[in-house]
């Protein structure tokens, strides 16, 4: 156990507490993990527990309790990998529907992590236990491409390039209904859901709202849906589903935002992947086949 007795100044006053203290504590932890600890009540502002958007007055003695790190020993599981590349930096996987990238909560096995820590015992160890090496995710029933660092040298070198957007990532999805215009680009801000917190939203207000940027082309309209090449500006919790979703046309098979007929899960598929060697400084660019139930569906030409 860790504790801190912090006290704001001056020049702290109408700051936010949580970014207070990512500040304060040398940015050591991440705002999530803050607001997690401030939720937790191991954070007191004159003795009172209070919330992350607390706003601080100059005086104000603000309490901190980091408790020790929970010990989890994370079981290596063998499990056919579909492995794109692979050198002593990294690996790229061409993901599955159904294979959630990491564990959380109670669900230690059975996820891509169990079957990496199998196919190489040197990944990255900055994600903390229970993401070793993963650099960004894909939804448990999104397909397609993602890279994982094995070390920690290019897990930094590779989060600086999704933080500088120098990452090329192209998805193709099934939207429902007939998208009119041939491309064309959402920006519009996400943040949790107020009442769901497993879920994202549209939101407007809020110092938590964050900007998604979402690229959109039409590459085929069928009569009851679309097929789309869609980029990412940003990262954000499930922005494509959200965002589509929000101008009306949810994703097919997506059950969490408002499209559950057509497919058994949400109909998106992490196609290209591009980014620099983290080690080597060459681009790297690496494409995925649509899978079998896209395709069908797109043969098919009806849901």
């Amino acid at each position: 156990m860790q504790n801190f007795n912090l006290k704001a100044t001056k020049d702290d006053s109408k700051e936010r507490l949580d970014k207070f203290l990512v500040d304060a504590l040398g940015r050591k932890y991440s705002r999530t993990f803050v607001q997690k600890l401030i939720e937790g009540k191991n954070i007191l502002v004159n003795n009172e527990p209070t919330s992350a958007h607390h706003r601080l007055s100059s005086g104000e003695e603000v309490r901190v309790k980091i408790p020790d790190p929970v010990k989890l020993k994370l079981e290596a599981e063998e499990m056919s990998l579909r492995v794109v590349y692979e050198d002593r930096d990294v690996i790229v996987i061409n993901k599955p529907a159904g294979l959630s990238v990491h564990p959380s909560g109670k669900n230690l096995r059975h996820t891509l992590v169990n079957g990496l820590l199998a196919h190489c015992r040197d990944l990255s160890g900055i994600g903390g236990v229970l993401r070793p090496g993963i650099v960004h995710r894909l939804d448990k029933d999104t397909t397609g491409l993602l890279v994982v660092a094995k070390n920690d040298a290019a897990h930094i070198n590779l989060s600086n390039q999704f933080k500088k957007r120098k990452v090329k990532r192209i998805y193709i999805a099934l939207a429902r209904g007939v998208v009119q215009l041939d491309n064309g680009i959402v920006d519009l801000p996400l943040k949790r859901h107020v009442r769901d917190v497993t879920k994202m939203a549209v939101s407007f207000v809020g110092d938590d709202k964050k900007k998604a940027v979402t690229l959109y082309k039409v590459i085929k309209r069928f009569k009851q849906f679309t097929e789309l090449e869609l980029s990412l500006q940003t990262g954000r919790t499930h922005q494509i589903r959200v965002h589509m979703a929000y101008i009306g046309h949810p994703l097919l098979g997506d059950r969490v935002y408002g499209a559950a007929k057509g497919m058994p899960r949400q109909a998106l598929h992490a196609k290209t992947l591009g980014f620099f060697h983290p080690v080597m400084r060459k681009f790297l660019e690496f494409n995925s086949e649509i899978p079998d139930d896209m395709r069908e569906l797109i043969e098919r030409g009806i849901i």
